[in-house]
């Protein structure tokens, strides 16, 4: 059994590598196709992680005996989840008074969230296979895909608030901490305990506020220009956005 201090230390690499995104808030200047070319891309990022999430899931939802068939009860419990945080997260917005959409602060938070849940079910993967020594021989890819992966999962979370006027960078470093803290969390976990449906909780919470905070990214980011000429050039630069940053979601993960 390999040693609980070097997965702590593996695993804090690799959720606290979200950083490494935080310097694109620093562009305050970008222009607004500039704006719109992050946006589309930050959204495509987004979709491919919920496909990433959905593939983790499969393996509990399938039954061993026949694997195009799911059973009733992880069914039930990653339907619920899903569903769940979605209307959890409605509800409170909706209850929110005075405010028509999610602001760029809450869209970034909400996003974090979603992503530090998705990371504390592969940092639960991670210390289950590092108890059972199922790393040894693939580390060091295991290291560089997580890693590129966490890069690459922290620029959803600076899009929203690319080119904002006077940033709060200290909460805007919090928003990255509740994205990648949560590695470490689940690998401390998953080291001394696995479930499968626990598995299933968290990766349908993610994937439930990943769909609720899209909606607004792409509402803004489909929202018509001035003059009409823009207008084209920003749905030009979401439809190229949207498979640029669903390829970079595959090829990360690829790795």
């Amino acid at each position: 059994m390999q040693g609980l201090l070097e997965l702590l230390a593996l695993s804090a690499a690799m959720g606290l590598s979200v950083f490494l995104s935080f310097p694109l808030v620093l562009h305050r200047s970008l222009s607004s196709t500039a704006l719109a070319a992050f946006s589309a891309v930050a959204i495509g990022i987004l979709l491919f992680l919920l496909a990433d999430i959905f593939s983790n899931a499969v393996p509990v939802l399938s039954a061993s005996s026949a694997p195009y068939l799911t059973q009733l009860v992880p069914d039930l419990v990653f339907i619920a989840s899903v569903g769940g945080a979605f209307v959890v997260l409605f509800v409170l917005e909706r209850r929110t008074p005075h405010r028509k959409e999610l602001s760029p602060y809450g869209t970034a938070f909400l996003i974090a969230a979603a992503i530090g849940f998705q990371n504390l079910t592969e940092g639960m993967l991670l210390g289950s296979q590092w108890a059972a020594g199922a790393l040894v021989g693939t580390l060091a890819v295991v290291f560089v895909g997580f890693f590129l992966q966490n890069i690459t999962e922290g620029f959803p979370i600076t899009s929203p608030l690319i080119g904002i006027k006077d940033p709060r960078f200290g909460r805007i470093a919090g928003f990255f901490l509740v994205g990648g803290l949560p590695t470490i969390f689940g690998s401390a976990f998953g080291y001394y305990y696995h479930d499968p449906l626990l598995l299933l909780v968290f990766d349908g919470v993610a994937m439930g506020a990943i769909l609720y905070a899209i909606l607004p990214m792409l509402r803004v980011a489909a929202r018509p220009a001035d003059p009409p000429a823009s207008t084209y050039r920003k749905i030009d630069m979401l439809y190229l956005g949207l498979i640029a940053g669903f390829l970079l979601g595959f090829a990360v993960n690829a790795i």
